[in-house]
């Protein structure tokens, strides 16, 4: 799915801002048809946010089921005879949308962008009233999971991933207008061959198409044409090609038009392109034909008050802060990620692991932590056809909104499922089957967890790599590090007899900033600095080893209802408002060094 984008023939107008909303926990506002006429009883409400922190109490934090947002928008008088569509970034983690009052677009799954053309719905130069009902609920059959359950003070989420359940409109809401003929889809695909660099791209056209051509100019970051093509499907070829590569952001820009057959240009699309190539050989992960060694993070798009809703100020703070501590990469832990961080992480050079929201689907590890004990993961009655059915769905739209995008480097299709039974690779066969389908280009994986360790798991070897979390001097061998250093090297050793390049995509202790101690003891800022030397040891070892992700940027919210947890999860090398911790200068001294 395209982007918006404002160009020679295309406008977009963002719907940000303060929108009327309403918390509904019975349901009400369907049976009653809130979305005929104005949100009745409605307060204010910030988009993009989620509405949990912004509200005081517990009001928005526990609610479950729906809230409402409405908003009035004037349709720009300009877009006489224009197509004209209503998009919404993400809704988390259901919606349903209405144009004055009438039904326009349904969508399950919160990380994915969703829209509706709208045309014939309304009239240029005149307001029209947007309502979106957001639902929170999770089911065994939603990705992720969870359990609603109803009790005398009303309903609960239960739900089994470690980060807090946010909800609401969290990225920009667009009205955007185009051309009744017009580009529809773009694919892009790059190669290099010697110092040519190759740039295969799949152009679709809707609407109108009969007598039109299609033309692409592809343009450095100087804007001179450096190759062009005609039809819409070909191959641009570029001498010298000037690459994409981790730390240089290199971007061309392809500009895609639609051209009738008087020689008028009818649409114009641009594509950014990074030419660059991935590749996974023996243990080796290549981009460019270069080892790449993956340094950074598994993050969360979680802030203060403003929960997961999308902030561009923390955006480039964030990158800034990757920056000055050496990370040139980071996975999209547990879900995509806003479109905005995947455009700055190509110009910044930034190498993304993109990750389906499929987190919690393994009910032995809820079973510790999040009470799931009383479930099996798959099954008839939980994880089953029809949540197979949503995890591929999520897969497509992933695949679909963030193929073009040279950062990403990698699928990761879940983190920490069940991954040791019979049903855990039935489940999984065809996913993985799924997303080679739909992008061969790239190297698919998955996140395993230490209940499935080598000779157990039953999905890795359907993957290109190893992504490995694991914990030894942490949830195991706690405070005896001594002993988790000979347990990790044992077991990563075992890993690398498997021949594929092995990214340790979590490692991490929880570390209250500010407590010290002499003899480094868990919770304390040593015992964090301590703890990060350890691991850097065994992946040292090991040759197979091509990255290190530690567990987790910053620290972040997670369900309050637990003592498992104190204020959330403390495992971030910065503070929740991105203060740095002791192990931010470790990270940086052992990221920067030159060898």
């Amino acid at each position: 799915m395209l982007r918006p984008q404002d160009t020679a023939t295309r406008e977009r107008k963002a719907l940000d801002g303060l929108w009327d909303f309403r918390l509904d926990a019975t349901g009400e506002g369907r049976r009653a048809g809130w979305q005929d006429g104005p949100l009745v009883g409605a307060r204010r409400m910030p988009v993009p946010a989620s509405y949990n922190d912004v509200l005081v109490g517990t009001e928005g934090r526990d609610h479950v089921g729906d809230a409402w947002y409405q908003t009035v928008v004037r349709v720009p008088r300009g877009w006489a005879g224009e197509r004209v569509v209503l998009r919404l970034d993400s809704a988390t983690h259901a919606a349903v949308v209405w144009v004055d009052g009438t039904e326009v677009v349904r969508h399950e799954g919160g990380y994915t962008p969703f829209e509706a053309d709208v045309t014939a719905l309304v009239t240029p130069g005149d307001e029209v009233r947007v309502t979106v009902v957001v639902n929170n609920e999770l089911t065994f059959q939603t990705i992720p999971p969870g359990v609603v359950h109803d009790g005398p003070h009303g309903r609960r989420q239960q739900y089994f991933h470690d980060f807090f359940n946010f909800a609401g409109l969290h990225r920009s809401v667009w009205l955007y207008a185009t051309p009744t003929t017009y580009v529809d889809d773009v694919t892009v695909v790059t190669d290099v061959d010697g110092t040519t660099g190759l740039v295969r791209y799949d152009v679709s056209v809707a609407g109108t198409v009969e007598g039109t051509s299609v033309h692409v100019a592809l343009r450095d970051a100087d804007g001179a044409v450096v190759a062009e093509s005609a039809g819409a499907s070909g191959t641009l070829t570029v001498p010298d090609a000037h690459l994409w590569a981790p730390g240089h952001g290199y971007l061309h820009d392809a500009e895609i038009t639609v051209i009738d057959g008087d020689g008028t240009v009818v649409d114009a699309y641009h594509q950014s392109v990074g030419i660059r190539t991935v590749e996974v050989r023996g243990a080796q992960f290549l981009i460019n034909g270069e080892p790449f060694y993956f340094r950074g993070f598994g993050k969360h798009e979680d802030t203060p008050v403003r929960g997961k809703g999308h902030d561009d100020a923390y955006l480039v703070h964030d990158f800034e802060l990757m920056d000055w501590i050496g990370a040139n990469s980071f996975r999209t832990s547990h879900y995509p990620y806003a479109e905005e961080v995947y455009d700055y992480a190509d110009r910044a050079g930034v190498v993304v692991i993109d990750e389906v929201a499929a987190v919690g689907q393994n009910m032995g590890l809820a079973g510790g932590i999040f009470g799931g004990q009383n479930y099996t993961t798959f099954s008839p009655e939980t994880v089953n056809d029809d949540a197979q059915a949503a995890h591929a769905q999520a897969i497509r739209e992933l695949v679909g909104r963030d193929k073009n995008h040279p950062s990403v480097v990698l699928w990761s299709i879940a983190n920490e499922p069940e991954s040791d039974t019979d049903a855990a690779r039935r489940y999984f066969e065809p996913l993985f089957a799924l997303t080679r389908e739909l992008d061969p280009t790239r190297p698919v994986g998955f996140v395993n967890v230490m209940l499935a360790p080598h000779g157990k798991c039953q999905v890795s070897e359907l993957g290109d790599v190893l992504m490995l979390n694991r914990y030894y001097g942490w949830y195991v061998n706690t405070g005896d590090l001594a002993a988790a250093e000979d347990a990790w090297r044992a077991e990563l050793q075992e890993w690398a007899t498997e021949g594929k390049p092995i990214i340790i995509t979590e490692y991490g202790a929880d570390t209250v900033a500010g407590l010290h101690s002499m003899t480094p003891e868990p919770w304390s800022e040593e015992y964090q600095v301590e703890y990060l030397d350890m691991n850097h040891r065994v992946f040292d070892s090991v040759d197979a080893v091509v990255g290190e992700h530690v567990w987790n940027f910053a620290d972040f919210r997670t369900a309050t209802a637990s003592v498992f947890r104190v204020d959330g999860n403390k495992k971030g090398v910065f503070t929740r408002d991105r203060r740095p911790k002791a192990a931010a200068h470790l990270l940086r001294r052992r990221w920067t060094r030159r060898d």
